[in-house]
């Protein structure tokens, strides 16, 4: 009933199963009814099934065109030397977004910048590193007992408090013990931070003395309240909450559902959830209009969901987001050829809301066509322990594996396409026969 294969093909054939340890022979009744149609079928008689024949022989042909084509590359790559390829050029391109989410654009030449940061003082002090904040918080205090220390020692020269010789019996000094500039900073300080050791005071003698202690206690606390608010206001910004949302080191471009998609893959690093989570991206490539024009870096939607929902996720558990390569899609022309060769920036932005302060964080990052990976997909890092809790193993959560989808060893896009259809109306026909068959019982 079976007849052995022939040809260059029972040499292929023959080769792989003598690396697998198995015989390989072919119906003959197999071969007639299907040769007609440019196929060969192909029958184990180790005891595995007819699908598994041809994804194994698939898999091991495109193993075989990867090396080769390696070896063509070592073979065909321009010798080192001071020249630089377009290649290079591109991948010192520089990127809008950092992958810890920090952008990369530098603001230049704005007239009266530093007349708008002063406008909005409130947000240029809470934008400042810590260092200078530390800085400016030391400084402001030290000036304001310097200045009015000045103050107050131009008061006591005028009243003549200085002289200390020439002072009558019943002449009353405007401030007591100020009787140099070292002293009268003694007494700005011990005034504005209510230390008041009791040996420098102001008398009755002067009331403009008195009116400018109660000058320099209003603006100081007034100075106390906004350096107060701008560090609480700084501590409390859910930016680290942001820092503790990873995301996936590449991306992949696998098949679900059916679909071909690209897949990426978030995390929440604590317990405390996040709430309303929103997961959008932004396609930035150059782009020529029609006119002509340009567009150094041109933005486009990219919608990513979670299976078949575009609702908020309950982002308990790392998550992988798809976004269907199809006709709406802004990457609908990537192949598994031309996606190196592409020029583009994939800008991912996930909001939430915090549940324990219910601020606002959004966390970034960014994927380049050297960090999307055709035909693999990410390994699985939520599994059930013994005890009957889910743990999320993130050893494995930047691990990637090929997909076990056949169709992605086929290096024809056009091939793929074609498949695809031809899958889609087989499925269709079938549908089809079973309604009619429904119909006829009925």
């Amino acid at each position: 009933m079976f007849s052995p294969i022939t040809g260059s093909v029972a040499d292929e054939i023959h080769e792989y199963s003598s690396l697998k340890g198995h015989s390989l022979v072919v119906s003959s009744s197999f071969v007639r009814s299907v040769t007609a149609r440019g196929h060969k079928v192909l029958v184990w008689t180790g005891g595995l099934s007819f699908q598994h024949v041809l994804e194994n022989l698939r898999v091991w042909r495109f193993a075989q065109v990867l090396k080769m084509e390696t070896i063509h590359m070592n073979m065909s790559s321009p010798p080192l030397g001071n020249h630089t390829t377009n290649s290079e050029l591109k991948a010192k391109r520089p990127r809008v977004m950092s992958k810890n989410g920090h952008s990369n654009v530098r603001i230049d030449k704005v007239d009266g910048i530093y007349l708008l940061y002063l406008q909005d003082l409130w947000t240029t002090v809470i934008d400042m590193k810590w260092r200078y904040k530390l800085t400016l918080f030391a400084a402001t205090f030290v000036v304001t007992w310097f200045l009015f220390g000045v103050i107050y020692y131009v008061i006591a020269f005028i009243h003549g408090d200085l002289e200390q010789s020439e002072h009558s019996p019943n002449q009353t000094a405007c401030i007591m013990k100020v009787n140099s500039l070292t002293g009268a900073f003694l007494f700005s300080l011990e005034s504005q931070t209510t230390i008041g050791y009791g040996v420098r005071f102001i008398t009755e003698e002067c009331p403009h003395a008195i009116f400018l202690l109660v000058i320099q206690l209003v603006v100081t606390t007034l100075i106390e309240i906004f350096i107060t608010g701008t560090f609480l206001a700084k501590i409390a910004r859910p930016k680290k909450r942001a820092e503790t949302i990873k995301f996936s080191h590449c991306a992949v471009i696998t098949k679900h559902n059916g679909k071909l998609c690209l897949v990426i893959q978030v995390a929440n690093m604590r317990k405390s959830l996040l709430i309303q989570c929103q997961l959008s991206g932004k396609l930035l490539k150059t782009h020529l209009t029609k006119e002509g024009e340009r567009i150094l870096l041109n933005q486009a939607t990219v919608k990513f969901h979670v299976d078949s929902s575009s609702e908020s996720p309950f982002l308990i558990l790392p998550m992988t987001f798809y976004h269907v390569l199809d006709e709406t899609s802004p990457l609908r022309d990537l192949t598994s050829q031309n996606l190196k060769e592409k020029d583009f920036e994939l800008v991912v932005l996930l909001n939430a809301t915090v549940e324990s302060t219910s601020a606002v964080c959004q966390s970034r990052t960014s994927y380049i066509p050297e960090e999307i990976y055709w035909g693999f997909e990410f390994v699985p890092v939520v599994s059930l322990s013994k005890n009957g809790k889910y743990v999320a193993d993130f050893s494995q959560f930047e691990e990637i594996r090929r997909s076990s989808d056949s169709t992605f060893y086929c290096v024809d896009p056009e091939k793929q396409k074609l498949e695809m259809k031809y899958r889609q109306e087989e499925q269709r026909e079938r549908e089809l026969r079973t309604m009619l068959l429904q119909q006829n019982n009925i």
